[in-house]
């Protein structure tokens, strides 16, 4: 997967988290203002709810399963970059993006990548001369 592909897969899974929360914001923010979802203080405690009110909590759990896509995409685009980055013969991106995931900054090291970062043109091996006799 080249750096492009990389980009277009963050960059749509960033655009899913965004519809994501806003589908699970409208719906949950929704069902709670028309009473659907009853609750006690902070807790949720009974679900009064018809034809309208199951559609808000489905229009909520649809947000959080694209979130949970969203989530998948991120992580796919996050192990591209690095098996990318862990060709190059330079290792210093491959740590930037690995230190950044692991201390759950990996937007932001994902972000620099993607403006600041090499293109995908892995190292090649230096070119061995055949000999002949080799091996005898």
């Amino acid at each position: 997967m080249g750096k492009r592909q990389i980009a277009r897969l963050f960059v749509g899974s960033l655009l899913a988290v965004v519809a994501g929360l806003a589908l699970m914001a409208l719906g949950g923010g929704l069902a709670i203002a028309n009473d659907v979802l009853v609750t006690r203080g902070p807790d949720v405690v009974g679900v009064d709810a018809g034809a309208g009110g199951w559609v808000l909590i489905a229009l909520a759990i649809v947000g959080v399963l694209v979130l949970l896509a969203a989530g998948v995409g991120l992580l796919v685009a996050w192990v591209a970059a690095l098996v990318v980055t862990a060709r190059l013969e330079d290792k210093t991106w491959f740590l930037v993006l690995l230190v950044t995931g692991l201390v759950s900054l990996g937007i932001v090291g994902m972000v620099l990548y993607l403006v600041a970062g090499p293109d995908d043109q892995p190292a090649r091996p230096p070119a061995q001369p055949w000999t002949a006799g080799a091996g005898r």
